[in-house]
């Protein structure tokens, strides 16, 4: 065998492959061979291949070799859960139809995570007589309210009445947990007191980050930088140093500041040091007639790319 040529293998490979009394070494030899061609036939239909050699090629050989294992007639949930760790879409999608296919939790955690992203693996596992009802409402969860419809209209009949109910429990859900807007009457009366006595600074602003007032830190920045409150708003809650440093320099605070906001919306670990320096630069380049027209004209993707027109002139300088 290692010295006949590939097609010849390819021949002997489908030859053997429904063969049930194939030498086992013969069928191992090809299960394994670095070539798909000559493997797919015997990794797709030979009864010989012991689950062990299976797993192992799973997670050695190339996407050809796990797509024809993952159109094997039975695949165990060990075997599975190897495939799915490694496999493309395609290998994917082959296996949310494999009816010979067992999942374990999280097989059916990875397939779900993949349906998010691909329909047909979706409209796969909502056809599924073994999908588990934790992992149908997962899926369901995962999806829009037209996907939500769309899997109802593709699973089976008899399947409709349980995926109905938790669709009606999912969104049942989604209105309760569904905040309320937010009443910014009570903190635009606080900034503005202090504004008039001349302490709506610096000062104040930290204060609000450190101490984590979110209703007062927005209703600040609004008045400040003269932008509404539902641009500042959604800034905030965005958590994004590049949103958040446009609204602070158009409201004339300092980095010092600047930086306690970011720290409060992102996290002090979420930030390197090299990305607070950078930052600290783009803040300072920034022109605040740039910044408080970008706050309050601009759009979101205006906001972003005024801060990354000035990171690369700021390492256009750096770099000369």
């Amino acid at each position: 065998m290692a010295c006949i040529e590939v097609q010849t293998l390819v021949h002997l490979s489908r030859t053997l492959a429904d063969l049930q009394s194939a030498p086992k070494e013969s069928i191992r030899r090809l299960a394994r061979h670095e070539e798909a061609l000559v493997a797919a036939p015997v990794l797709r239909g030979s009864d010989s291949l012991p689950e062990r050699d299976l797993i192992e090629i799973a997670d050695s050989r190339s996407q050809q070799h796990l797509l024809a294992i993952s159109g094997r007639k039975r695949l165990s949930e060990s075997l599975t859960d190897v495939l799915l760790k490694r496999c493309d879409t395609t290998a994917r999608r082959l296996l949310a139809t494999n009816a010979g296919a067992r999942f374990s939790s999280t097989g059916y955690l990875a397939l779900v995570a993949a349906a998010k992203r691909d329909d047909d693996i979706a409209d796969s596992l909502v056809l599924r007589p073994d999908m588990p009802v934790e992992m149908l409402r997962e899926l369901l969860a995962g999806t829009t309210k037209a996907g939500r419809a769309r899997l109802l209209r593709v699973a089976p009949p008899g399947a409709h009445r349980a995926i109905e109910a938790t669709i009606e429990s999912i969104e049942t859900e989604i209105g309760t947990n569904t905040p309320k807007p937010i009443d910014y009457s009570g903190p635009k009366s606080t900034v503005l007191a202090l504004n008039k006595a001349g302490k709506l600074n610096d000062s104040s602003i930290n204060r609000f980050a450190v101490r984590g007032e979110r209703a007062n830190l927005i209703a600040a920045l609004s008045l400040l930088s003269d932008a509404a409150i539902e641009t500042i708003e959604a800034i905030v809650e965005k958590t994004d140093p590049c949103r958040l440093i446009v609204a602070c320099r158009a409201s004339r605070l300092n980095w010092t500041t600047t930086f306690a906001v970011i720290r409060y919306r992102c996290g002090a670990q979420a930030i390197s040091p090299e990305d607070i320096e950078r930052r600290r630069e783009a803040f300072e380049a920034l022109p605040l007639s740039v910044a408080q027209r970008t706050i309050r004209f601009g759009s979101v993707h205006d906001l972003e790319m005024e801060i990354n027109s000035t990171d690369k002139a700021l390492a256009t300088a750096g770099a000369k």
